[in-house]
């Protein structure tokens, strides 16, 4: 097939973003596409097969509009760019970055990155159940922890509750030593750490002190009942369904409810049945309840992160299709 070549204009600034340090991400989108991308006085130009450059040339359109909003172009960023235009749905790139859900204790807003993580936060605004689901790294529990804080700020909620069941990720830890919230702290230090982030150390510590902000282990959501709250279950594929069907029974007047897990990484005995299961097959089709599911496409951590998410999904697939 026959080269062509198309110029866009660019200014320096959006260029710089977009090209990346050393022109890193530049040469990910000709790798990708097999173009040539060169700038000429403030022009950018993109030479290959037609359907390549016309792809090429809708990825850095969408990222000079997100430049323009004055955002940084990440190598996340140029990733998903590069997945989305492989399947011609470039133009979702701006509609994702509109979506800005809350900002962090600096000023950097907190937004979905792809097109799973924007279906999830719609699910969130839309259900008063969601239950989101995928790897390591596709943003679940932050994203359910900003629209958390959000829905606090703008006194939707009276409270925000936190809780991921007690249990060891393989290990066998033994007595812990301190008082009984020093015992749980370390496994709830994942809701911590977005805690301080999205809200700040010092507004946390006083909203905790009132009662507003609770972090606690899943055993002490029994006998309760939680109205007026917003209220996250973490790490849902370690509860039993005994633990699932006692978290869920908890909700009362006003409340919003989000759990998240992935079911590919459960630390129960073994032959115990996992509560995220069970409840995946039990509560789908209900009205008011939404399951999302998220996939390596999601995962917005290092992209090396991604590779081995998908890595893993391959193995854990070929393993299954060996036993049938």
């Amino acid at each position: 097939m026959s080269e062509i070549t198309y110029s866009m204009e660019m200014s320096m600034e959006h260029m710089q973003k977009i090209f990346g340090h050393h022109d890193s991400y530049i040469r990910k989108l000709e790798q990708d596409l097999q173009v040539g991308i060169v700038d000429r006085n403030g022009s950018v130009k993109v030479t290959g097969e037609e359907k390549n450059v016309k792809k090429a040339i809708g990825i850095l359109s969408q990222l000079t509009e997100i430049s323009k909003r004055g955002n940084e172009i990440e190598e996340q960023s140029m990733d998903y760019a590069i997945t989305l235009g492989k399947e011609e749905q470039t133009e979702a790139l701006s509609q994702i970055d509109g979506d800005v859900i809350c900002h962090t204790v600096n000023g950097k807003p907190i937004k979905p990155k792809t097109l799973g993580q924007k279906q999830y936060v719609d699910a969130i605004r839309k259900n008063m159940i969601v239950f989101g689901l995928g790897p390591a790294g596709t943003g679940k529990t932050y994203l359910a922890m900003a629209m958390a804080i959000t829905a606090f700020k703008n006194d939707q909620v009276g409270r925000i509750i936190l809780t991921r069941p007690a249990i060891e990720a393989g290990e066998k830890l033994g007595f812990l030593p301190g008082d009984l919230q020093s015992k749980v702290d370390p496994y709830l230090r994942p809701l911590y750490d977005a805690l301080y982030q999205i809200m700040g150390a010092e507004t946390f510590a006083k909203n905790m002190e009132k009662g507003l902000i609770e972090v606690a282990p899943l055993a002490y959501m029994r006998g309760r009942t939680l109205d007026n709250a917003y209220i996250i279950l973490d790490e849902a594929q370690n509860t039993t369904p005994a633990q699932m069907k006692m978290f869920l029974t908890r909700i009362g007047f006003g409340s919003k409810v989000v759990i998240t897990g992935d079911a590919t990484q459960k630390d129960l005995l073994p032959g115990t049945k996992s509560g995220l299961d069970v409840a995946s097959k039990v509560l789908s089709g209900i009205e008011d309840i939404a399951f999302c599911h998220l996939t390596s496409k999601d995962v917005v951590r290092h992209p090396l992160v991604q590779k081995i998410v998908k890595a893993y999904e391959n193995y854990e697939s070929k393993e299954q299709r060996k036993k049938r």
